[in-house]
């Protein structure tokens, strides 16, 4: 699995053989600078996730999801392989980090205030 593209405030949060977690700047999303539950996040899966407690992953592709916050999310993209859904993870991390990700659009209850303060953060502003 080649992550040396991954742009450098990515962090690999958890690696199995199943899937690969990606967090934006933990040192920041600390609950003090910004809340933790916004920690922007990507997940590698093999099949797809569901958010039903118990519930499997179903399915042989292999797919990539971000979070913004636990209910707002970018619908996830979908690969046939797994090298293919890193390389695809890694360009929505560097899309993401050279903010070329309109994450605004993500929000139906738009918060103003706090996009503002992560536009700051990841130099868009």
């Amino acid at each position: 699995m080649d992550l040396s593209g991954l742009p450098e405030d990515w962090t690999v949060w958890n690696e199995t053989d199943e899937k690969l977690i990606l967090a934006y700047r933990p040192d920041i999303f600390d609950s003090e600078q910004f809340p933790a539950p916004c920690l922007p996040t990507i997940y590698l899966t093999r099949g797809k996730r569901t958010r039903r407690p118990g519930a499997d992953r179903t399915g042989e592709r292999w797919y990539v999801s971000f979070y913004l916050e636990p209910e707002v999310e970018r619908d996830a993209d979908s690969y046939e392989g797994r090298d293919a859904a890193v390389e695809g993870a890694v360009e929505l991390a560097t899309r993401f980090a050279d903010g070329e990700l309109d994450y605004r659009s993500l929000y139906q209850v738009p918060r103003e205030t706090y996009l503002d303060k992560l536009d700051d953060l990841t130099g868009r502003t």
